[in-house]
């Protein structure tokens, strides 16, 4: 533990502002470190300290990495990279096909570490996870005291590594624990906050993708400084509804709430493939198994639906989508699987290559939802 991090320990968030009379919230954001290379690298000794790619093919029809180790990463192979120019990169990359049951189980065991000390927990993905502990659980009191002891949990009980990110919103949590990957632990305190974003480059704000961080930057604002001489309706203008976002950030306010507990919006599966799919029998075939999962979440949930949307991602990244909605509320397999069929078959896949393919059932049905399914966890994806 550095110096500073042991300073911010021993002084950790004040439980409330004097200055507006406000209680500070206590947020982590907890960040798997390479979260599916490192999976394989645990349980294939042979890949440990190699360079290693979770999804694409070094022959074939190519496809692109879903994560690469830290070893990888060192010779600039990155997530989303094609696997020519992964392995143009880093030539002894070895490529794995993904496992997604073992890194859903995997989650499931980091979810349920959560658990033990908040149930304030908003996942974003298999691998990151907001989380709420101004009331924990074991009454530890200290953010940075219940990180420490997460990330410990999960390298004892899973002989995985975690980054986390101590602060007071869920921006500047998210921000900290990709700070000091991997196995990091960083607070940013009150006092601190305003001073950091007005440093940071704004291609580092979330949100701001690589088009808006050009815009940006053509009209001389490359850090959140540059961002704060504007005012709100001069962001609003550049820049839309963001604009109001970036207004606050950069002054250190995001009162967005974890949501830990949210209504159901949507049921649904979807699958990347090792290999890129050109055969509409294979598409087809993949379709067949992915309307099996969703109609057994249906049904498990009590749920019945009138919209079912495919998801059809292509080799360039390009992603579409295709809905078709029923006058009636529908829940069977077939029938989601036959709309599903004939969405993808009104799609122009002419000479396209596919990565992914997504098959969700939303619209649903409010009078049938039982009360305690109000209110049950967002969208249901692996």
């Amino acid at each position: 533990m550095d110096l500073f991090l042991l300073k911010e320990y021993l002084n950790p968030l004040p439980v409330m502002d004097h200055s507006d009379d406000k209680p500070y919230r206590k947020i982590i954001h907890v960040d798997m470190d390479a979260f599916y290379a490192s999976v394989e690298q645990r349980d294939h000794p042979e890949y440990q300290g190699k360079a290693i790619a979770v999804g694409g093919s070094p022959e074939g029809r190519g496809g692109v990495v879903a994560t690469a180790s830290y070893e990888a990463r060192a010779y600039g192979v990155r997530s989303a990279m094609t696997s020519k120019r992964a392995q143009q990169l880093c030539p002894q990359l070895i490529f794995v096909r993904p496992r997604f049951a073992a890194y859903k189980e995997v989650s499931m065991h980091i979810r349920e570490i959560f658990s033990r000390f908040t149930d304030e927990i908003q996942p974003l993905s298999l691998d990151e996870a907001y989380l709420d502990v101004t009331e924990d659980k074991l009454g530890i009191g200290s953010a940075i005291e219940i990180a420490g002891q997460i990330k410990k949990m999960i390298r004892d009980e899973l002989r995985l590594t975690a980054s986390a990110g101590v602060s007071i919103n869920k921006f500047v949590a998210k921000i900290a624990s990709d700070m000091n990957k991997p196995d990091g632990l960083t607070f940013i305190g009150p006092s601190r906050i305003e001073r950091f974003m007005e440093q940071l480059p704004v291609e580092k704000f979330h949100g701001v993708g690589k088009v808006t961080a050009e815009k940006m930057k053509a009209r001389g604002l490359h850090t959140g400084a540059d961002l704060k001489k504007l005012t709100e309706l001069e962001l609003v203008t550049l820049f839309g509804k963001s604009g109001h976002f970036f207004f606050k950030i950069v002054r250190g306010i995001d009162d967005r709430k974890v949501e830990s507990r949210q209504e159901t919006k949507s049921v649904g599966a979807e699958d990347t493939f090792a290999q890129d799919l050109y055969d509409l029998e294979e598409m087809n075939a993949e379709l067949d198994k992915i309307s099996k999962i969703v109609a057994d979440r249906i049904e498990k949930n009590q749920l019945r639906g009138r919209t079912v949307t495919v998801k059809i991602k292509f080799s360039d990244f390009k992603t579409i989508t295709r809905s078709k909605s029923f006058p009636v509320t529908i829940s069977g397999r077939d029938v989601i699987l036959t709309a599903a069929r004939d969405l993808l078959a009104a799609a122009d896949l002419t000479e396209k290559a596919v990565r992914l393919l997504g098959i969700t059932v939303s619209n649903f049905d409010e009078d049938i939802l039982p009360f305690e399914r109000r209110g049950y966890q967002g969208r249901l994806f692996p």
